[in-house]
């Protein structure tokens, strides 16, 4: 695997895939630079991985680039940091659309904007990671912001492809299905709403974090040094049901 000495910087690195992604790397060889609003989660990953650290909060997309700037050069980004709302499409909140689109699509954007200039300046032939969900091409009720947010991530996964794959650098993004996230078991608690999913997954079970990890690190590796602008299911069979 070719992440040996790589800086890879990976955003919502505190807990669940991006806490895993960044433990994987760093297993690796890859210098990470972990990003996460929690200072106690990035104490503690840092102690137990020796990763680099910023603390910001991506809500605030005026403070973003100067945390981005912090963690240059780079050789590779995980676009992992995201949140959700639960609310009934009638019910859902200008407010809270607003705070999704902005936290798991626009704060993607920022940071990859700074980081690509950066690495066409030093003629770098980067990989980007977009994390995304199998909620950006399917319905789930209860999600409008969430499924309105990934999908926009998506869309900006291809365009990105299109117009940094002359620069060498390549861009994809990864869509799992329920992962066992801190964020996804509050989501999916209700055995009436989680059964029926779990029930349509080839697989017969929900995700482990460190299944993305394993995917996202291929994606950032030279391996796929022809591999750009997809959007790839890790689902357990769940998209062909």
């Amino acid at each position: 695997m070719g992440l040996d000495g790589k800086r890879i910087l990976v955003t919502g690195a505190g807990k669940g895939i991006g806490e895993a992604t960044a433990r994987l790397l760093a297993s690796r060889g890859a210098n990470v630079i972990a990003l996460s609003r929690s200072q106690d989660d990035l104490d503690r990953l840092s102690a137990e991985t020796g990763c680099e650290t910023i603390a910001c909060d991506l809500a605030y997309l005026d403070d973003i680039e100067k945390c981005v700037q912090d963690a240059l050069p780079l050789d590779g980004l995980v676009n992992n940091a995201g949140t959700t709302a639960l609310e009934p499409f009638l019910e859902t909140s200008l407010a809270s659309f607003d705070h999704l689109m902005t936290v798991n699509t626009k704060a993607a954007m920022v940071i990859a904007q700074v980081a690509t200039r950066d690495m066409i300046e030093r003629s770098v032939a980067g990989a980007i990671v977009n994390v995304s969900s199998v909620a950006a091409s399917i319905g789930i009720a209860d999600h409008t912001s969430y499924c309105a947010s990934k999908a926009a991530l998506d869309a900006l996964t291809r365009v990105m492809a299109i117009e940094l794959g002359p620069h060498g650098i390549r861009v994809n993004s990864v869509n799992p299905a329920v992962t066992l996230t801190p964020m996804a078991v509050k989501a999916w608690s209700d055995p009436a709403k989680a059964d029926p999913v779990k029930n349509r997954i080839a697989m017969g079970r929900f995700i482990e974090p460190p299944e993305v990890a394993d995917v996202i690190a291929y994606l950032l590796d030279d391996g796929a040094s022809m591999v750009t602008g997809h959007s790839l299911a890790i689902d357990g069979g769940l998209l062909i049901t």
